[in-house]
């Protein structure tokens, strides 16, 4: 499988499919592609709302690039790339549309972000998910806000620290999660259906729920330059190097 960000119309919903050869993490360019699709379908007046989802029927997202991430050797492509992930949420908080995420399995990192910012998210009871970016060597900085705004500080302050995966249920019980299905099928049919209605909603409506749902969140813009410095600066450390390449060799063992 190639890297790949494609959109289709259906029915007034705007469905955004993404997917990559590694458990469909997020190179650079791939997420400079998602932020700017979002942006763009949401700017038509026939969308109604965004799906967001990824390829195949394993992990949802694994995140951040190990291999973009190891080629990474300066501050300045550093910054870019963790400015990825904050160009991504900014647009799902802001395209103004509402914006649905289909979870089929685990997720890590920046693929939490992403079921954060969310305005409305269906799971499956296998999609449990962590913030891993401690093993790394750096932290859940840029998503943070995102994260924090669904869980709360002192949750995303655990999540970051042990690095352990929360279940489906778990995240159903802290807002991550708005519906968790046993199968994909049944998730699928319980997506198709709440699609189906959103369609048939008023768009005026749709945008004011928006609208007021992300209240008190125009601070995120002025906090994401020092996120990004954290996670770009700390990168470029040989631990984290080191981290990411012993990482790699037990995925290879597995």
């Amino acid at each position: 499988m190639n890297e790949f960000v494609v959109s289709e119309l259906k029915n007034n919903i705007a469905e955004i499919t993404f997917g990559t050869p590694k458990s469909n993490s997020l190179p650079g360019a791939i997420l400079e592609k998602l932020a700017q699709t979002i942006l763009d379908e949401g700017a038509k007046d026939d969308v109604k709302a965004i799906l967001v989802k990824s390829e195949g029927k394993k992990a949802f997202c694994a995140g951040a690039s190990f291999d973009e991430l190891l080629e990474i050797e300066e501050l300045e492509k550093s910054t870019q790339f963790f400015g990825g992930f904050a160009k991504v949420l900014n647009a799902m908080r802001n395209c103004g549309k509402i914006i649905v995420i289909r979870v089929q399995g685990k997720t890590t990192g920046g693929g939490v972000g992403l079921a954060c910012g969310a305005d409305y998210c269906f799971a499956t009871k296998d999609s449990s998910l962590a913030l891993t970016e401690i093993n790394l060597g750096i932290g859940p900085f840029v998503i943070g806000p995102y994260v924090e705004r669904k869980i709360g500080k002192s949750q995303f302050s655990a999540m970051a620290i042990d690095a352990d995966f929360r279940s489906a249920e778990w995240a159903a019980q802290h807002n991550i999660y708005h519906s968790v299905s046993e199968t994909i099928e049944e998730m699928d049919s319980k997506l198709e259906k709440f699609l189906q209605t959103l369609a048939s909603r008023s768009c005026e409506a749709l945008a004011l729920i928006k609208k007021v749902s992300w209240e008190g969140t125009d601070h995120f813009n002025e906090l994401m330059p020092a996120r990004i410095h954290m996670s770009a600066s700390l990168i470029l450390e040989d631990s984290a190097k080191k981290n990411i390449e012993s990482i790699k060799e037990k995925l290879r063992a597995k």
